[in-house]
């Protein structure tokens, strides 16, 4: 294939740790790390990756302004077209910093704003906490970081410390809210129910107006339980009672929510260091879980992002298949894409032009002129797929021709 094609099909870099959020028909992907001969590489802060759902292609953006640090298990957001990220790690150690930047800039610019003018006290720095986005507020639970000594309550487990600096580290499980239109944080009072016990990498998603938690790690624990936060009562479910089979222990999964009443959990690294290949989905109706049966087992995923579609597909990008603590060197750069409802027949019909498009290259051009555009964004989005199918099978056979 020329160069020029190869460019116009690159991936983002593979990675674990970054955010990504979906605005419109874009998946935007910032931050994380790579390992490179066994040391932790963060990378650019300025580089914006951004996916185009209809073409299936990949650009990045250098980014301007004043930019956040280069970070992992920073969190992610997105509310009315703008990136929020906050906390994260890096080599000096945690952030309880915020930055923002406009996805839907008019002249191709992304720039980066650090919030330093707000109102009240942010969270203390940590890492590998959650998000939920409700009535145009950020809402963050729990997470991994340092307090001081003064600042240790009930809603921190305690790892180590450093009795010189009187500095702490450990698990949180508070809950800390950031308004976006009045820039105030705050700590809300909890009226009731038990919280979940103090954990990081965890994942969380809204479904309504409750704030659902699932899993996580404290100490040398991981877990799966069940929690969710009503966003309005500010009232704790307490762990939720399942009913039949449930998903196994695990940390740096995710949680994505798919219709009005489900939920979508990918992956994770388990209780005994096993990185999971496992998909379920939480009926809240039925206030049940069921395992999905059709998962390749050979794609397994710790500490991704997984964002939900236009279509309904959830879009798992990155993370790694190793387990991060013995063997860092798996991480990865591709999408995984799963359908959890089916397709509308106008993708299914384009789908089918695109992948076909040799055989009704004379058809296509009597296409009405926007549907000719869909259509040969389509056409595009396949020929990026079977490059990379190609690009993927020649370095496997590659590296066998090696290892012989």
């Amino acid at each position: 294939m020329a160069a020029d094609s190869a460019e116009q099909f690159c991936v983002a870099e593979e990675r674990s740790g970054h955010c990504a959020v979906v605005d419109g028909n874009f998946l935007y992907v910032w931050g994380g790390y790579v390992s490179i001969e066994e040391n932790e590489v963060y990378l650019p802060n300025d580089e914006l990756w951004i996916y185009e759902m209809d073409s299936g292609l990949w650009t990045m953006h250098l980014m301007e302004g004043e930019l956040p640090t280069s970070m992992s298990g920073s969190c992610g957001a997105s509310i009315n077209g703008k990136l929020y990220i906050f906390g994260g790690f890096d080599d000096k150690g945690y952030s309880n910093r915020l930055y923002y930047v406009n996805l839907r800039t008019k002249n191709g610019t992304y720039r980066w704003k650090k919030i330093t003018n707000f109102k009240g006290q942010p969270p203390t720095p940590r890492d590998k906490l959650s998000c939920w986005v409700y009535k145009d507020r950020l809402i963050y639970f729990g997470g991994y970081g340092c307090r001081k000594h003064n600042e240790l309550s009930d809603c921190f487990d305690v790892h180590d410390a450093f009795w010189e600096g009187q500095i702490f580290w450990g698990w949180h499980n508070d809950v800390h809210v950031f308004d976006t239109t009045t820039q105030t944080w705050s700590q809300p009072a909890i009226r009731g129910g038990d919280p979940p016990q103090p954990r990081a990498a965890h994942t969380c998603a809204v479904l309504g107006n409750k704030g659902y938690i699932f899993g996580g790690r404290v100490l040398q624990t991981r877990m799966n339980d069940l929690h969710c936060l009503n966003l309005d009562t500010w009232t704790w479910s307490g762990r939720i009672n399942i009913s039949g089979e449930k998903p196994k222990d695990r940390s740096w999964h995710t949680l994505t929510p798919i219709g009005d009443d489900r939920l979508f959990l990918f992956g994770g690294l388990s209780s005994d260091n096993v990185p999971l290949s496992d998909g379920w989905i939480h009926s809240i109706t039925t206030n049940g879980w069921k395992q999905l049966t059709h998962l390749p087992k050979s794609r397994p995923r710790l500490w991704h992002t997984a964002c939900l579609g236009k279509e309904g597909e959830v879009m798992v990008f990155g993370g790694s298949k190793d387990d991060l603590h013995f063997m860092d060197t798996g991480h990865c750069s591709d999408l995984l894409i799963f359908q959890t409802q089916p397709y509308s027949l106008l993708r299914l019909c384009l789908d089918c032009i695109g992948k076909n498009a040799a055989l009704l290259k004379n058809q296509i051009q009597c296409l009405p002129s926007k549907l000719l555009q869909q259509v040969l964004k389509k056409i595009t989005f396949w020929a990026a797929v079977n490059h990379r199918q190609e690009k993927k099978a020649e370095t496997e056979r590659q590296s066998q021709l090696n290892a012989t």
